[in-house]
């Protein structure tokens, strides 16, 4: 396939406007808030995971990267594996108790259990 037919990483193919230019629009980065105003939510979840128990951390409001690093601190606290994405934290295993205990020793004074 030649150069000219491929579209680019946005989807824009061709515009018949000789004058157009495309604004890339910039994805802010949404601050990552302190410790004491999150709004954790610690909860047990075994939804699409095989009848497997999982802790789930909701509520995060921050960078990506700040996320990644709560998930690592955490995982590593609790001694088991996990995942973070999508602004909230995997923990495996039932480790409500251990992760409400840290994230209130290290700040996160709103951090609820809910279930």
């Amino acid at each position: 396939m030649s150069k000219k037919n491929k579209s680019d990483k946005l989807g824009f193919v061709y515009s018949t406007d000789p004058n157009f230019q495309f604004q890339h629009e910039e994805e802010s980065a949404a601050e990552t808030l302190p410790p004491q105003q999150q709004k954790l939510k610690v909860r047990l979840d075994t939804k699409q995971r095989a009848g497997k128990a999982v802790t789930l951390v909701e509520g995060f409001v921050g960078k990506e990267e700040d996320l990644q690093d709560l998930g690592k601190k955490l995982k590593n606290f609790c001694g088991t594996g996990g995942s973070a994405k999508d602004n909230e934290v995997i923990v495996q295993g039932d480790q409500r108790d251990k992760v409400l205990q840290w994230l209130q020793k290290n700040g996160y004074k709103n951090a609820k259990r809910v279930g």
